[in-house]
């Protein structure tokens, strides 16, 4: 971005690879030895991401999180059991050894808590009487997770081809197939009514003209019209001052690959040089360089003008400091969690201990293990200078309802 910082979780899916924070330091400020962690470790086949916490004395202390902000988190529920409600949600449960009518009677007990006029001690007190807490595995099997932060970016854009603008942003083909349901690219469907599946690739499909006529919007970087892709969402400041949000609409159903990882592979930076702001500089240094790293990424994302958003993967609004991000394939959809971390302070400065309530809403490219969690910091700069500084080892839980019966089984059919 020109005018945006890039979050972190953006950069190490530019890069591809993992980071090892900074060692903390003990209370003489001497250094202290920190095993080297493999964040992005994936499950052993079979195996489960979460883990129910049986010992009392290992639960998380709930008061704090009733601190937060409870309107926020109130919508945030709200659109997660909209989602469950939806007879399709069924299908990607169950997960982790978590059902989906757990799921929903957690998200009803813990709205009603909200809506009570208890203090923070005594919805913490019922949180912990009434609900199993579930630990993640993490990237050890001792519940460690690397917390980033990411966030919805705004850039200048026009409606119209011309001047500074010529990089665009491109609607969904008319002949894109997907799953109705997953919303996979299966193909392009065939004038005879069949579907090819061999969808071309970034290069292919921008060198043969086959977007032409379905621009969006036009960009002024062509980097920046790129991470839009990889975030899938942006909203943008058109030439008349008003803004406009654009949202995911599809991609050509081929794997993301990191175009800082082939940065750093062909030395154009060093690993630690690894920011949106050195590969702006590179970029704007050498712009023949941009086609030919941007076209090793073989995907390529269709998007289409939305409102009320930014959206999750779950289609439903994710809320700042209120939805997260983790791997769907291990993970609980809409599910209510708590992160225990050190996240940054408004305007990125500084940090503080968190201890918050988030609803699992939303999926990223580059978080494929039980190690990876990224919070949602809002959009615009503020959002983007606090995600820009989210780098964090802690803890991530799973709550759900410990009461059968209270929602019936035939929720959402």
């Amino acid at each position: 971005m020109l005018a945006s910082r890039l979050s972190l979780a953006l950069a190490l899916a530019l890069l591809g690879g993992c980071v090892q924070p900074p060692p903390r330091r003990t209370a003489a400020h001497a250094p202290r030895a920190v095993e080297k962690k493999d964040y992005d470790r994936e499950l052993p086949p079979g195996a489960h991401a979460l883990r129910r916490i049986t010992d009392p004395a290992q639960l998380p202390d709930f008061t704090a999180a009733f601190g937060r902000d409870r309107a926020a988190l109130r919508r945030a529920v709200d659109r997660s059991l909209a989602y469950l409600g939806k007879p399709s949600s069924r299908r990607f449960y169950p997960v982790g050894g978590i059902e989906h009518e757990q799921v929903v009677a957690g998200l009803v007990a813990f709205r009603a808590l909200l809506d009570s006029d208890h203090d923070a001690a005594a919805l913490a007190a019922e949180v912990r009487r009434r609900f199993a807490v579930y630990t993640t595995v993490g990237c050890d099997d001792r519940g460690t997770v690397l917390f980033t932060g990411y966030y919805t970016p705004i850039f200048e854009a026009s409606r119209r081809r011309g001047g500074e603008f010529r990089h665009p942003l491109h609607r969904l083909p008319p002949d894109h197939v997907k799953d109705p349901i997953t919303g996979a690219t299966l193909g392009r469907r065939r004038a005879d009514g069949t579907v090819d599946r061999s969808y071309p690739d970034r290069a292919a499909l921008l060198a043969a003209g086959a977007l032409d006529g379905l621009e969006l919007v036009w960009l002024r970087d062509p980097f920046e019209a790129y991470v839009a892709g990889v975030q899938g969402s942006a909203f943008l400041r058109l030439e008349d001052g008003t803004r406009l949000e654009v949202g995911y609409a599809g991609n050509n159903g081929h794997e993301y690959a990191s175009i800082g990882a082939a940065l750093v592979r062909d030395g154009k930076l060093r690993k630690d040089q690894l920011n949106l702001r050195s590969m702006i500089a590179h970029f704007r240094a050498h712009p023949a360089d941009f086609e030919r790293y941007a076209a090793e990424n073989r995907r390529y994302v269709f998007f289409q003008e939305s409102s009320g958003g930014p959206y999750g993967c779950l289609n439903e609004r994710v809320e700042a400091m209120a939805s997260i991000a983790t791997d769907k394939a291990i993970f609980p959809r809409g599910a209510l969690c708590l992160v225990d971390a050190d996240l940054p302070g408004e305007g990125g400065r500084g940090t503080e201990r968190v201890r918050a309530f988030v609803l699992d809403q939303d999926a990223g490219g580059a978080i494929r293990a039980p190690g990876r969690c990224d919070v949602y910091m809002g959009v615009g700069e503020d959002a983007g200078a606090r995600a820009g500084r989210t780098l964090s080892e802690g803890r991530l839980y799973y709550l759900v309802l410990d009461e059968p019966g209270t929602v019936p089984a035939s929720f959402g059919r």
